[in-house]
């Protein structure tokens, strides 16, 4: 996600999610990963969830081009949507690595306090601290220098789905080309509900390809290691 920039409530729209089956795949102009909706065909409510990835490097283009990696929960088919992750961006020719969070329909924030480089690994976690007011706690560390972020946040969301996304952001009401990230591996997914808690696999699942307009597959989605808990994101093209 861009500092200065809204995910747009339209971005979320963009996702097909009606009638699928355990793990079909599905499509987003701007989002690929996997995301966790309902279970057993009933609604769920978030309350806490987690991952890991590797900053990549992306290739330096002469056009301006975006990604950004990140888990969130909410957003589905409504605008309440609480993320957390990192931005990995090449503007005027020169690369760009930071750390934000974001609570739709906020601005995204910028953690300056995380001064991230491609190679590190980073660990993010969203989790409910207290639903009777909305209170959640944001964490995202850099397990490679040992920096560490940490906030607590008052935000009304539906809770009805989990994500673990990469993303071409929206900028200036546009969707940007997305950079060459060559791949994203998210491991340690897991996800929490009022009811049970476990990695992707423990719940209902689909997996989303991103596309352009024209169906074209901008990246590749691997199917959930054996564990249950990771998968792979692959670069095919910007836009």
């Amino acid at each position: 996600m861009l500092l200065a920039l809204v995910l747009s409530f339209l971005t979320a729209l963009l996702l097909i999610f009606a009638n699928n089956p355990q793990g079909e795949t599905i499509s987003s102009l701007s989002w690929a990963g996997y995301i966790i909706s309902r279970d057993t065909n009933a609604k769920i409510q978030v309350t806490a969830m987690n991952a890991s990835w590797t900053i990549p490097t992306v290739v330096t283009s002469a056009s301006d081009e975006h990604s950004s990696v990140w888990i969130g929960v909410g957003g589905q088919l409504d605008n309440t949507l609480i993320q957390a992750g990192t931005e990995q961006d090449v503007s005027g020719g020169q690369e760009t690595y930071y750390a934000w969070y974001e609570l739709l329909p906020a601005y995204a924030v910028r953690i300056n306090t995380l001064a991230v480089s491609p190679g590190d690994i980073m660990v993010a976690s969203l989790r409910l601290v207290d639903s009777s007011v909305n209170r959640w706690n944001i964490q995202i560390s850099d397990s490679t220098t040992g920096q560490y972020f940490g906030t607590t946040v008052f935000y009304n969301s539906t809770r009805s789905s989990g994500e673990w996304v990469i993303e071409r952001p929206t900028v200036s009401t546009k969707l940007s080309a997305l950079a060459d990230f060559g791949n994203v591996t998210f491991t340690s997914c897991h996800l929490a509900t009022e009811n049970k808690s476990g990695p992707i696999k423990s719940f209902y699942f689909s997996r989303i390809e991103m596309t352009n307009s024209v169906n074209t597959q901008l990246t590749s989605v691997s199917t959930i290691t054996a564990d249950g808990e990771g998968f792979t994101t692959s670069y095919i093209q910007a836009q």
